[in-house]
């Protein structure tokens, strides 16, 4: 895709109509790792499931993106000068 003159040449709706979407044109070998997450080096959160109220969760979400981060910082600054055993359920 280069012109005459050997420069990168702006493309045409005919070279984009030759182009192969990507999950096609990459090889087997690089595809299998698309979309995969490596491990991580030091993890640093532990996946859990927990049953919160749906007012906390509405209100958290009504933040935006990062909620659930949200969430656990909240709890950090809680933990600073609380402990668990305080609460009785």
């Amino acid at each position: 895709m280069i012109d005459e003159h050997g420069e990168v040449r702006e493309l045409t709706t005919d070279d984009l109509k030759t182009f192969e979407r990507g999950e096609n044109a990459l090889p087997p070998s690089l595809r299998a790792k698309v979309g995969v997450r490596g491990s991580q080096k030091a993890p640093t959160k532990v996946p859990l499931s927990l049953r919160l109220s749906p007012q906390v969760v509405a209100a958290f979400k009504e933040t935006g993106d990062g909620w659930q981060t949200r969430i656990d910082l909240v709890l950090s600054e809680w933990l600073k000068t609380h402990s668990p055993k305080e609460l009785t359920v």
